[in-house]
């Protein structure tokens, strides 16, 4: 009687599993959007959006590969394996941006960058929370404010797609600094010129 009925309880889990897509997330009616030209990223649902969001996407040297992605890994508390600080013996920051492979002083640590509600989509490179300056900073990673993080994080799965698009703007981190000199115009400039009783 027991055996029968655990063969007809299996065939019934059977049947519910031939069924189900293998891809169950696929059914999920989320998009994400990420536009590196105006720093922002959108969550759609159904082809609407339904939460924006201002990021900071990654700097020259380490900027976000653009193209058509799927959310390949959740983590609610990663931490990076590339990028942290290093501290001294009593946790004073000696480098703030560092890498890991950077030499580190005697009693100093390498402190891995946490990246908390990380959503993978390329490579090492996903979304997170993190600090957003106001331009492109992180190393090729797309950060959120912690609040919207979250949602994003809750609303997405493994699967979820993820367009990158647009260019990364010149910032403050540009391949042309602002420090460089800039080129003088052809043409004086009529407040410059010398008044005509100082001559």
């Amino acid at each position: 009687m027991i055996v029968r009925l655990l063969w007809r309880l299996g065939s019934v889990l059977l049947l519910l599993f031939e069924l189900t897509p293998l891809h169950a997330q696929d059914s999920n009616p989320f998009t994400v959007e990420i536009d590196l030209q105006e720093q922002a990223a959108y969550l759609i649902r159904d082809g609407r959006v339904v939460l924006s969001t201002p990021i900071a996407s990654g700097r020259y040297g380490h900027l976000t590969p653009t193209g058509s992605f799927k959310i390949i890994e959740k983590e609610r508390n990663h931490y990076s394996s590339m990028y942290g600080k290093i501290v001294d013996a009593r946790g004073n920051t000696i480098v703030a941006d560092a890498d890991a492979d950077m030499p580190v002083p005697p009693g100093g640590k390498f402190v891995p960058a946490p990246m908390r509600y990380f959503m993978r989509f390329s490579g090492a490179n996903g979304m997170h929370a993190g600090y957003l300056p106001g331009y492109p900073a992180s190393h090729g990673c797309v950060r959120l404010r912690e609040e919207n993080a979250i949602a994003f994080f809750n609303a997405v799965d493994v699967g979820t797609p993820v367009t990158v698009f647009g260019r990364t703007p010149r910032g403050r981190y540009s391949e042309e600094s602002q420090w460089m000199p800039r080129r003088r115009s052809p043409f004086m400039d009529p407040r410059s010129a010398t008044p005509w009783w100082w001559r």
